[in-house]
């Protein structure tokens, strides 16, 4: 019914922002899904509507999250199950943290975007690599040479786990970081029992 219901939701989106019904329907089928498939050769910069751009970052953004975080918060109807989700809070540093790196540097070594486009192509092009989705909205070969490969990199974080975005999952990063600080910290405390929690609950 989530699924179902954010493909819906997509559609009338994409509609109402400009794109044929035919259009809506078959890019919402594969941003819910992160597919990545347009009918259309330049993907999202065919249309050339700001609009439609910041709907797919919405929908994308939202199909990267755990759908099953999505049940529990639309049967409890509350969002302060998201705010509270610890994965939820490492995925959207992640992406907003790239976000900066990328438009900073687009503003300071300069491109041929307005600072308002900067925004705009910077915050679509992370999440759609973050989440393997694979749609585009401006040609980001021509950007500077390191973010092309920022953006790759990214892609290996995918979206969080039990969401339609593939890469290794955020859950999965998070879990391993943490292991980490418990190994480091072994070495000072080798007898330190310091068991690893995600939102209260001990990952065996």
């Amino acid at each position: 019914e989530i699924y179902l219901g954010l493909t819906i939701l997509c559609s009338l989106a994409y509609w109402l922002g400009g794109m044929t019904l035919i259009d809506a329907i078959s890019h919402s089928f594969s941003t819910v899904s992160i597919g990545g498939f347009s009918t259309h050769d330049a993907s999202f910069a065919f249309f050339d509507n700001s609009a439609l751009n910041y709907i797919c970052i919405a929908f994308m953004f939202i199909s990267g999250i755990n759908f099953a975080l999505h049940f529990k918060a639309a049967r409890a109807f509350s969002l302060r199950l998201y705010s509270q989700n610890s994965e939820l809070k490492t995925y959207t540093s992640i992406l907003l943290s790239h976000a900066f790196i990328v438009g900073a540097a687009l503003f300071i070594i300069g491109s041929n975007l307005s600072d308002s486009m900067i925004f705009e192509q910077t915050l679509f092009q992370v999440v759609s690599f973050a989440t393997t989705s694979g749609f585009t909205s401006s040609n980001y070969a021509s950007w500077p040479s390191f973010i092309p490969v920022i953006l790759i990199f990214l892609s290996f974080y995918g979206g969080c786990g039990g969401s339609t975005a593939g890469g290794i999952k955020v859950i999965r990063i998070l879990i391993m970081v943490k292991q980490l600080g418990k190994e480091i910290t072994h070495l000072i405390h080798p007898h330190a029992d310091m068991p690893i929690k995600l939102d209260h609950h001990v990952v065996s």
